[in-house]
């Protein structure tokens, strides 16, 4: 049996979520970071943009994530977000569509957070 960490995905209005993995890839200020067991402690902020999670069975989660903080110490990874959205809750279709508005109005922000969207529905299918 592979090592493991406890990993909790939290946003601001709810417990998105929560289990054991061998791997957690997130986006932070200082880059991409990989997060196995017996890393070391470490204190973060997040980035926009996917994060994966890579279960003891083999599967992966991704999820949208949208800002906040990253948290690991003792075997327990918290990712705490200001927006978190699983790939499978992500409607592709709208998340196009917002991605084509925030263009046509030239809202950087808003075409960021479309895009990452986008990247962790089609990178969860």
């Amino acid at each position: 049996m592979a090592a493991e960490l406890h990993v909790a995905l939290v946003a601001a209005d709810r417990e998105v979520w929560s289990g054991e993995a061998t791997l957690v890839v997130a986006r932070t200020t200082s880059g991409d970071i990989g997060v196995m067991p017996g890393h070391q402690p470490l204190l973060g902020v997040l980035e926009s943009g996917p994060v994966t999670i890579r279960t003891p069975e083999g599967g992966t989660v991704v999820a949208a994530v949208h800002g906040g903080f990253i948290s690991f110490a003792d075997n327990k990874l918290s990712l705490l977000a200001e927006i978190a959205e699983l790939s499978d809750e992500i409607d592709v279709q709208h998340a196009e569509q917002e991605l084509a508005r925030a263009k046509a109005e030239d809202d950087t922000e808003a075409q960021r957070r479309a895009d990452v969207r986008l990247r962790a529905a089609t990178a969860g299918r």
